[in-house]
């Protein structure tokens, strides 16, 4: 991780009086061939989302001719568009991920549409192509689908050009139960399990939206079309879209 001496925002905040300053730092800063932003909510060594992103990271970093910038602990306020800015203006940065749920509305969104040469991913399949940025996006949707691309890969098998799947196409695997997990929960998560391998419907009978809206009156298989453009959260579900 590059360490400064002042965090990005603050350095952003006072240098913004002096196009100068921005202008002499970007220029040194474009030596690789690629240039990726990465920012977190919390610690990068937090074992869990973060450090699986900072994984990721190191990755990319062994790459030759992809240089990584990250910054860790930017709250989901303006903080994360002043860290945005800099890694564009200062560090040069083609490519961005800002990581956590809350930096895409307004602000991945705002910065996209504000630097349109940058390319801007989140984790998450709230990207719309009629409502967002062509240069914004997400990469989380088929997270598991993207394991089963991977082993495809490492045995030479030729890829289709789209992979749909799960648990009944031996494409998703569950991680152990936590230590918490009781018996009983532990038993009903394995039934849903076997009805989703036996191609079970993953919705049965009636789906209303948590507005009270009816969103279809039958069941609804496991690649309904439908499921790939929900833009509800069910009955029950507190919250908005």
């Amino acid at each position: 991780m590059i360490r400064h001496s002042l965090s990005r925002r603050t350095f952003l905040g006072g240098a913004a009086a002096s196009p100068f300053v921005l202008s002499s730092l970007g220029g040194a800063a474009r030596g690789a061939d690629i240039t990726v932003g990465i920012i977190y909510v919390g610690s990068r060594q937090d074992y869990g989302w973060n450090q699986a992103h900072a994984v990721g990271a190191q990755a990319l970093k062994e790459i030759p001719g992809v240089k990584v910038v990250e910054e860790e602990n930017v709250p989901e306020t303006v903080a994360v568009a002043k860290t945005m800015e800099s890694m564009i203006n200062i560090d040069g940065a083609t490519l961005q991920f800002p990581t956590s749920f809350g930096y895409f509305n307004p602000f991945m969104i705002d910065a996209a549409k504000k630097y349109p040469k940058v390319e801007f991913r989140h984790p998450t399949s709230l990207w719309q192509a009629d409502k967002h940025p062509a240069n914004a996006g997400g990469y989380f949707c088929y997270l598991d689908q993207g394991h089963y691309v991977n082993g495809m890969i490492a045995k030479g098998e030729k890829l289709p050009n789209m992979v749909i799947g799960g648990y009944d196409k031996e494409m998703v695997a569950s991680s152990p139960f936590g230590a918490g997990a009781s018996e009983a929960g532990r038993n009903a998560a394995m039934a849903a399990i076997a009805d989703l391998k036996a191609g079970k419907p993953i919705f049965v009978g009636e789906v209303k939206s948590n507005t009270g809206k009816v969103i279809t009156s039958k069941d609804t298989a496991l690649y309904d079309p439908s499921l790939e453009t929900t833009d509800y959260l069910v009955e029950g579900i507190v919250g908005s879209v």
